[in-house]
């Protein structure tokens, strides 16, 4: 069973910094990593993603310069860090990952965390 347990999500100020974090358990193979976001009555977006060597990174037009994705193989983790957080920031954050479970490869996803940011 592939479970992606997040945390780090909170209550920050405009301008303040914050680190999600999530780690994949099940004794999995993970390749791609990445963190999406929901805001209230909008579709999820796609935040940024990081290949299963760290080497291609993908962001959203909108965190570039701002926020920053990583990840750990060894505990099979994926990381963001968000900095000059804004209220538009202001979402449910969600960690995707692609892992190879019994049945082949999936997309599992992780319970989403609460990232608000005050004016």
């Amino acid at each position: 069973q592939v479970r992606l347990v997040e945390s780090g999500g909170g209550l920050v100020q405009a301008g303040g910094s914050r680190k999600l974090s999530c780690a994949a358990s099940g004794g999995v193979i993970v390749n791609t990593m990445g963190w999406y976001r929901q805001a209230l009555g909008k579709q999820r977006e796609l935040v940024a993603t990081i290949s299963a060597g760290g080497g291609v990174i993908d962001y959203a037009d909108s965190v570039k310069g701002r926020f920053t994705i990583s990840r750990d193989n060894f505990k099979n983790s994926v990381y963001l860090q968000m900095n000059s957080l804004n209220p538009e920031d202001t979402a449910v954050y969600y960690c995707k990952a692609r892992a190879l479970a019994a049945g082949g490869w999936k997309d599992y996803w992780g319970q989403g965390s609460q990232v608000t940011v005050s004016s």
